[in-house]
Order: structure tokens, then sequence, then C-alpha cells
């Protein structure tokens, strides 16, 4: 898919550490070899996480990605402003540890350069996130480069080289011994560089190699790490297309049978997964087509999140999820604010709805004042880094419709109530106006107003 804008670099340092204490008696040396050996257990214990063994809690909720440009560069200001925002409401952040605003953390084998990512990662618990890494992209030298960073996609998005997939999985390591309270992490990023050109398909048993790699090494570092992949885009063709077409569809079209088999394959022959991760869109593969329409084509995230539950067992992560197609540039500017938003969240329900244990909305921020979707503005402005409408439905919704909640379908009744879509937590319902024209529906038996496109909260 698109969204994948790499790259930049600012820099700074921090590290964490514990240490444990063993009392010594003069009572006897086995006395002392006892609490030696306690205290080492102990200290083992702790850095599997204060749950003994058992990995974090994954039912995370609705959070967003860091991409290129965000809070924690620009006027100082601005950079309070969104801090203070994202902290009154905190939410999982995830950011990536190569490209998307992080330089790369291993020029060279055993150089390493964590200045930006400890930036991020200073920035996300500076906002009380619950923080999430995603394993992606691979130093030069591990993919046939050198030690200069080639910052080009295609250089970016390859793969590492099968020599270097345990490479790759001790760089992992090394990363998350640097962020001990750091549980949950990603691996790798929409199979990149994992397309095999000559049979036509994903190269599943390459990408599951590597993700194995790296899975025993996130819990030989600590038990407690939630590991999930992988991380493969749930594309989707038009309705009654037989390129490709799998046994997951809807009246939105059908996921493509390639993307099915690699999650097959991983599913099968992974060693191991706290979650499992895919990302996609609700318009088509090529041409970006919406099927019924917009507002419709949302049930996709219902119907495979159902599918996934199902088929694997695990709880599902939506690493990235788009309703709007992108022009030629990777923009999404066509729709107003207002209808972007009403798609949005109908798409939010579906996925709630369905039981998706977490969702990550991709920020796409900019540095100027022209940035549609994005959650605040630039925080390069001075007088930037206020909240924008999509920063609000995302904390309102992970507030009011967090994984496990108690969701019913409101009592939706008049001659309008097709155009319109709706959820329920206890007294909490939103209700969404699908048409670009005002009307009047009940709600629970009260009758609500919607201008055109309108969000609406009650309760």
């Amino acid at each position: 898919m698109g969204r994948r804008g790499a790259v930049r670099t600012f820099r700074r340092a921090g590290r964490w550490r514990f240490a444990v204490a063993a009392a010594a008696g003069a009572l006897a040396l086995a006395l002392l070899l006892v609490l030696w050996a306690t205290s080492r257990q102990s200290d083992d214990d702790l850095s599997d996480g204060s749950d003994g063994g058992r990995s974090a809690a994954v039912e995370l909720g609705w959070g967003f990605t860091h991409t290129q440009y965000s809070a924690d560069r620009g006027d100082d200001a601005a950079r309070r402003t969104t801090a203070g925002l994202l902290s009154a409401t905190p939410m999982p952040q995830n950011q990536h540890i190569m490209g998307w605003g992080v330089d790369n953390p291993e020029p060279k084998p055993g150089t390493y350069n964590f200045g930006d990512l400890d930036r991020r990662v200073a920035f996300m618990r500076k906002t009380n996130a619950t923080p999430v890494l995603t394993l992606c992209c691979a130093p030069d030298w591990m993919k046939g480069g050198g030690e200069r960073t080639d910052w080009s996609q295609k250089s970016l998005e390859k793969a590492p080289d099968p020599a270097h997939y345990r490479d790759f999985a001790e760089l992992a390591g090394v990363i998350a011994k640097r962020y001990p309270d750091i549980r949950h992490f990603i691996v790798w990023n929409e199979f990149k560089g994992f397309y095999d050109e000559r049979k036509g398909r994903w190269n599943y048993e390459g990408y599951t190699e590597l993700y194995n790699l790296v899975y025993a090494e996130l819990k030989k570092q600590n038990r407690a790490n939630a590991v999930g992949g992988p991380y493969i885009s749930m594309d989707s063709n038009p309705p009654g297309s037989s390129s490709n077409a799998s046994s997951v569809r809807g009246p939105w079209g059908s996921v493509d049978q390639r993307a099915v088999d690699a999650l097959t394959y991983w599913n099968s022959h992974k060693k191991g997964a706290d979650f499992l991760v895919v990302d996609g869109a609700s318009y088509t593969r090529e041409g970006s087509k919406l099927f019924p329409d917009e507002f419709a084509g949302t049930a996709k995230f219902a119907d495979v999140t159902t599918w996934l539950r199902k088929s694997t067992g695990l709880p599902v992560w939506w690493s990235e999820w788009y309703v709007e197609p992108a022009d030629a540039n990777d923009d999404r500017k066509m729709w107003t604010e207002q209808h972007r938003l009403a798609v949005h969240a109908t798409a939010m329900m579906q996925l709630a709805r369905a039981g998706a244990s977490a969702a990550f909305y991709w920020n796409p921020e900019e540095t100027g004042t022209d940035c549609p979707g994005c959650l605040w503005r630039s925080t390069e402005l001075k007088g930037g880094g206020g909240g924008l409408p999509m920063l609000d439905l995302l904390t309102r919704f992970g507030k009011d419709f967090p994984p496990g909640a108690e969701l019913r379908t409101p009592d939706v009744t008049g001659d309008n109530r097709d155009a319109v879509s709706a959820l329920a937590a206890g007294s909490t319902v939103l209700v969404v106006n699908m048409q670009d024209r005002r009307l009047t529906v009940e709600v629970d038996g009260k009758p609500v107003d919607l201008a055109p496109n309108e969000i609406r909260w009650t309760g």
C-alpha cells in the first residue's frame, strides 16, 4: 500500500537500567549462596516484567503510528501543546525502528545509532503512551549495501538477505534490551522485500524464518515481550473478479489469495505469536475502487477481522487501516474533512464490533498548514500543536469503545434509518450521518437532527 514515506534523522540519547541488591549474612556460606541464587532468580523474573513471565496484555485499543514528522520536533510551545493533549487521554503509539522519522539504528555491524529512536521513545513515555515498536526496516549492510544509508524507497523496502536474518534478530534484541519498558513488538512491515517475482507470490517461507528468529530473540530478552506478525496487507479485488480471488469476501470484494496463503503459512509455521497483525484498505488493490460505496465498503474490516480471529484464534491488530483512496502522489486530499471523519468513524465501528484488539491510525503529519486527516496541527508551526478533528474522534472512540466493552447497536428508526450508522456502549451513543444531506432519525426513541456527514455523540 502507499503511505510508506520514509526517512529523516534527528538525535538524542538515553538509557534505563535497574539493579538488584542481595544482603549478606555471616551465618553460613550456604545461606549466602542461597541468597545469591534467589537474587539471580528475582533478576530474571524482573527482566520478564512484573507479571512473572506472562506476555504483556495485547488488548491495546485505539492508537496511532508516528510518521516522518511528529510532535517530538519543532517549536517548543507547539510540542508542549501536543504532548499535553496526548497525555490527557493516553493511547498506544507505534514507531518503526528505521525510517518514518528515525535514522539507521546500526549503520555498521556492532555500531549503534539510537539518537532518533531514543527521542521518539522519550516522547511516547512523556505522553503516557503504551509504546509499540515495529521492527522495520533493516540497515543497508544487512541487505547487500554498505555503511552509507540509502534512503530511497526501493532500498528502504528491501528485506534483509537470508544470511543476515540472524543479525536482524540480534538487532531486535539489542533494541528490546535498550527499552525494557516496551513490551509490544511487531515484526517487519507489509512483507516489504519479500515478494517473489519469479513465483508470482509472497516469499512467506523467508518472512516466517525471519519472524521466528526475531520472536525467539525477543522472548529470550524478556518472556513478557508480546510479539506479533505477519503485518501483511489484506488487499482486495472487486466483486466478481477471478484474479487471485479468495473465499474471504463480501459486497466489498475478495481478499487477494496470495495474502491469505502467506498468512496461512505463517500461522502454521510460526514458533509462536501473542497477536496477529494485518493492514488494509476498504478500497480495491487496483484502481482504488469502493464497493458498494465508501461507507458500505468499511464492512471489509469487520469481515476480515472475524475471519482472522476464527482462523487463527489470535487477537487481531490492524497496524494500518485506510478508507480514503490516495492520488498519484499518495496523498489523500480529495474528501472534505467532515466526509473523511464520517467514513473513518464508520470503519472504526466495524472494527470494534468485530472485536479487533488494536488499531493504529497512520498519522499523515506534515510540516505545513495543509494536512488533511492529521491528528494535530504541525509542531513546526508557531502556534501549532493543537488537536484536529481526527484526534478528537480517535481519543473519544478509544475511551468509550475500548476492547472488551459491551457494545450494542442502538435502535434507529424513521425513514432515514438506513442512512446512518450507530454504535453504543452503556449510555454513550455514536451516530454518523452517511449522507451528504441533512436528515433526522430517532435513536433509542429520541429524535436526532444531523447535518451532512455529521458525527454526533450522546450520553
